[in-house]
C-alpha cells in the first residue's frame, strides 16, 4: 500500500533547476536511503514532500490519517522549555484528548439520554486511544528514550537553548521517535551522534516496523538500516533495490552502458551527416541523402550528464612549527562550572590527534580553550612558536554574501577568476558559486569554508566534525589531504572509519571530562 505519492516534480531556485518530472512512492514498511552529492536537492526534497516548501509543479499525496515525523538539519528548539517539556510535547496529541475526554464528563451532567450516549461511546474511545498508546507511562517512556541517547546524563531539567550542537539533536531525534510516526523522515541524523548513540539509533532503525526516508553519508550506518536507495542525480530520481555497495555496481554498469550508447550513436550521426553533405546536391543521390536526413531529425538523442566537479583538497603548508605544539598544566576547561579535571596534555610538532567521545562533554571547548578563544576556569596553555592555525568550526553562521563575496573577504589579493577557481577546486559549480551562501546545503557552506581554509598557509590544522554534512566524494578526498598534510592536526570526529586512517593518536575525552558518560 502506497503511503507517499508524488508525481511529476519539478522545482528549483531562480535559474537553477533541482527537479525535473521526478516522480516517488513509498510503501508501507519500507526502508529508502535518499543519497546523492551535497546540493542536488536532498533536504529540498524532504521539505516538499512535508509541505514547507511549495513545488513548481506536481503533486504531493499522503493517504489518510498518516502521523509524519520529520527530522531536519535545521530545527530551533525555543528558549524556557526544559528537555522533559520538549520530549513530554511528542504526547501533545494525546494530552490534547484527555482535556476533551474530561470536557465531556463535565457535560455529562446537564446531557439528555441521547446524548449521553453518544458522549459515553466517544469517551470509550478516547480511553481505548490513551491505553493504547501508553498515555499513563508516558514518563517512563521518556526515561527510557532519554537513557538510550544518553540525555539523562545531561539532566532532563536543563534548558534545551544552553546544549551543544549534538545534544539538540538528539533531543529532536528522542521527541521524533517518541512521537512514534507512521513515517519518519530524517535528515543526516548522524551528523552529531556520538559513535554509542549511532550504534543505538542504528538498532532502533533496524528493528523500526514503519517506513522511513533516511538521508545520510554515513555509508556503513546507511548500509546498516535501508533495504531501498533513491539516488538524486542531474534533476532526476532513481530507485535501486539492495544497499549503497550494490547501488554503485549498478549505478557504474548503466552508466558504462549509457556512454557505449553515446558513442555508437555519435558515430553514426557522423556517418549520416557526412552522407548527406557529400550527396545532397546530386540528383542522382538526393533522395537517399533526405531520406539519412530525416532519419537524423527523428532520432532520439542520448546525452551524457555533465561531470560535476570532484572536489581537491590540497592545504598550502607554512614554515615549519617549534618541535611543542601545546601543552596544558592544570588545565580545567568549562564556562560557568568546570567541564574537565585538570589536565596536563601535551601534542607535538607531526602529531595528528583525533579528540573523541559523547557530546557535550567538552571536546570543542577544550580546543577553543587551546586556541585562546576561550578563557579557562583555571590552569594555562603554553603554546610553541612560528604557528600559523587553520581552524574549522563545527557550526558557522550563515552570512547573506555570495560564495565569491565570502571567499573574497578573506583573500582580497585575489583576482575574480581565482577565487572562482579556488570555490571550483572545492566541488562547487557555477551556479552554487553565485548564490548566497545562506541558500546552500549543509554540505556546500562546509565546501566554502573548507575552500578558505586550503587557500591559507597552515602549519597546524584544527578541526571541529569537519565531515558532518559532506558527501562521499568530498569526505573521501578530505581524508587524502589530511593524510598528505605534512602539518600537524587536532580533529574531532565520531566516524572512526574517517579518524582512524588520519590519526597517529586517538584521545578519549571521556577519560577526564566531569560529565557523566
Amino acid at each position: 500500500m502506497s503511503v507517499l505519492t508524488v508525481k511529476n516534480l519539478s522545482h528549483g531556485f531562480g535559474d537553477r533547476a533541482i527537479f525535473h518530472d521526478v516522480s516517488f512512492r513509498l510503501l508501507k514498511g519500507e526502508h529508502i536511503g535518499l543519497i546523492g552529492a551535497n546540493g542536488e536537492g536532498k533536504s529540498t526534497f524532504m521539505n516538499i514532500i512535508t509541505g514547507k516548501l511549495m513545488p513548481d509543479a506536481g503533486k504531493v499525496e499522503w493517504s489518510k490519517k498518516v502521523r509524519v515525523g520529520y527530522l531536519d538539519q535545521h530545527s530551533v528548539l525555543e528558549r524556557g522549555m526544559t528537555m522533559r517539556d520538549v520530549l513530554k510535547s511528542a504526547f501533545q496529541y494525546m494530552f490534547d484528548m484527555e482535556t476533551e475526554m474530561n470536557q465531556m464528563y463535565d457535560k455529562m451532567g446537564e446531557a439528555t439520554p441521547d446524548q449521553l450516549e453518544k458522549m459515553l461511546e466517544e469517551v470509550g474511545i478516547i480511553q481505548d486511544t490513551l491505553t493504547n498508546n501508553d498515555f499513563y507511562t508516558i514518563d517512563a517512556k521518556v526515561e527510557e528514550i532519554a537513557r538510550g541517547l544518553g540525555l539523562d546524563d545531561v539532566g532532563l531539567e536543563r534548558d534545551v537553548t544552553d546544549l551543544s550542537g549534538g545534544q539538540r539533536t538528539k533531543v529532536l531525534l528522542a521527541k521524533l521517535l517518541l512521537e512514534k510516526p507512521d513515517i519518519l523522515l530524517l535528515d543526516e541524523p548522524t551528523n552529531y551522534l556520538d559513535e554509542q548513540h549511532i550504534e543505538w539509533l542504528k538498532r532502533y532503525l533496524q528493528e523500526y516496523e514503519n517506513a522511513f526516508i533516511l538521508i545520510s553519508h554515513d555509508i556503513p550506518f546507511l548500509n546498516s538500516v535501508i533495504n531501498l536507495i533513491y539516488h538524486m542525480e542531474n534533476q532526476e530520481l532513481n530507485r535501486y533495490v539492495g544497499d549503497y555497495e550494490h547501488f554503485k555496481e549498478v549505478h557504474e554498469m548503466k552508466k558504462q552502458q549509457l556512454e557505449a550508447a553515446y558513442k555508437r550513436q555519435q558515430q553514426e550521426v557522423a556517418q549520416l551527416k557526412d552522407f548527406v553533405a557529400r550527396n545532397k546536391a546530386r540528383v542522382s543521390t538526393r533522395n537517399m541523402a533526405m531520406s539519412r536526413q530525416k532519419k537524423l531529425d527523428k532520432m532520439d538523442m542520448i546525452e551524457l550528464a555533465q561531470e560535476k566537479p570532484k572536489p581537491q583538497f590540497n592545504f598550502k603548508e607554512a614554515r615549519t612549527t617549534s618541535k611543542l605544539i601545546f601543552e596544558t598544566k592544570d588545565l580545567v576547561i568549562g564556562y560557568d562550572e568546570p567541564l574537565s579535571r585538570p589536565l596536563n596534555l601535551k601534542m607535538e610538532r607531526g602529531q595528528k590527534v583525533a579528540l573523541v567521545g559523547a557530546n557535550g562533554i567538552g571536546k570543542t571547548t577544550l580546543l577553543k580553550s587551546i586556541l585562546g578563544l576561550i578563557k579557562p576556569v583555571s590552569g594555562q596553555v603554553e603554546r610553541g612558536d612560528y604557528q600559523e592555525i587553520g581552524y574549522f568550526e563545527q557550526e558557522a553562521k550563515d552570512p547573506d554574501k555570495t560564495c565569491i563575496d565570502e571567499v573574497w573577504q578573506d583573500f582580497p589579493s585575489f583576482t575574480q577568476a581565482e577565487v572562482r577557481a579556488a570555490l571550483a577546486k572545492c566541488g562547487l559549480t557555477t551556479k552554487h558559486i553565485e548564490s548566497k551562501v545562506v541558500v546552500l546545503s549543509g554540505g556546500e557552506k562546509a565546501k566554502v569554508r573548507l575552500c578558505k581554509l586550503i587557500n591559507r598557509e597552515t602549519n597546524i590544522l584544527v578541526l571541529d566534525e569537519p565531515t558532518n554534512h559532506l558527501d562521499v566524494d568530498a569526505k573521501e578526498e578530505l581524508k587524502r589531504a589530511l593524510k598528505a598534510y605534512k602539518g600537524s592536526i587536532l580533529l574531532i570526529s565520531h566516524e572512526p572509519e574517517f579518524y582512524q586512517d588520519v590519526a597517529t593518536d586517538v584521545w578519549n575525552c571521556e577519560s577526564w571530562t566531569t560529565k557523566l558518560v
